[in-house]
């Protein structure tokens, strides 16, 4: 479980003026954060616009970041499945034995009962090669679940965590970080919440606008570890500006939009259904970066 505390960044999917995956640019997106403390990164997840890709774009994304991992010795989420148990589990065989974990989401569209949820994933962690992380995000899924489901799925054996993504802190995230399943990891996935999130026994968090300032987000995370508090104080309300100017439009479109503008990226490009951000919604962004370049102690 030690591999699933700290920041985790879930990278965005660069693209080339012709259109193809900038892999050269990612590569070094991988290498930006880990070298900034991130505990690992993560392939494929909504942020990397994994619905829009092709299959081989997407092992190719996954083999970039496995080399990244494996010569920074950190931790390789990589996101698979989908609304259907049989799919999810074809997805989840693919996966290669140096990804850390999958981030599976809970069933969406089909709406099943948390019962239904339950099996899906006691179904797909008996024949996952990984251990699996239920991404929980209700405003996506339609399906809102409660702490005991939650708590029953952080029981079966190869569950490993959640990435709680309620858009806010609720009861049952209360209730789920007062009392957790035995080594199950509880990590934001609301950029905004995450220093409450922490304050509250979270392990980490897995948070989109963390490429943007890792080693300030990173920080937050061992202030609240450490019992820093006024320090953690400090830097979460420094940093929930950014995240809320990152998600001002749909995800990821402002943080590629200030990655181009910061040159790490060759185009701010997205694919539809999503349009580039609107350049003030960039620029918002951008304008809090240089207030948070001396939060670093």
């Amino acid at each position: 479980m030690s591999a699933l505390h700290g920041i985790f960044v879930p990278l965005i999917t660069p693209f080339a003026t012709d259109g193809s995956v900038a892999f050269d640019a990612l590569e070094q997106l991988a290498r930006d954060v880990l070298a900034d403390g991130a505990t690992g990164i993560v392939a494929l997840g909504t942020t990397a616009e994994s619905a829009a890709l092709d299959n081989d774009e997407r092992r190719a994304v996954v083999d970039v970041c496995t080399r990244v991992c494996r010569e920074h010795r950190s931790t390789l989420i990589v996101g698979a499945g989908a609304n259907d148990t049989r799919g999810s589990a074809a997805a989840l065989a693919a996966l290669g034995p140096e990804v850390s974990a999958a981030m599976v989401p809970v069933p969406y569209f089909t709406r099943p009962t948390p019962a239904g949820v339950v099996a899906h994933f006691s179904a797909l962690a008996a024949v996952s090669p990984v251990p699996l992380i239920v991404y929980h995000v209700p405003y996506r899924t339609g399906l809102d679940l409660d702490a005991d489901c939650l708590r029953a799925l952080g029981g079966l054996p190869g569950v490993v965590g959640v990435k709680y993504s309620a858009g806010g802190i609720d009861g049952d995230a209360i209730d789920l970080l007062s009392d957790p399943p035995r080594d199950f990891a509880v990590l934001a996935g609301d950029d905004a919440f995450v220093s409450p999130f922490l304050a509250l026994g979270a392990s980490g968090g897995i948070l989109a606008s963390a490429v943007l300032a890792t080693r300030q987000f990173v920080e937050l995370a061992d202030a609240w570890s450490a019992g820093d508090v006024a320090r953690a104080r400090e830097l979460g309300h420094r940093l929930t500006p950014l995240s809320a100017a990152a998600f001002a439009e749909p995800n990821p479109t402002v943080i590629k939009g200030v990655l181009h503008a910061q040159g790490r990226i060759p185009t701010p490009d997205v694919r539809l259904p999503l349009l580039p951000a609107r350049q003030a919604s960039v620029d918002a962004a951008l304008m809090l970066l240089p207030r948070l370049a001396g939060a670093v102690q």
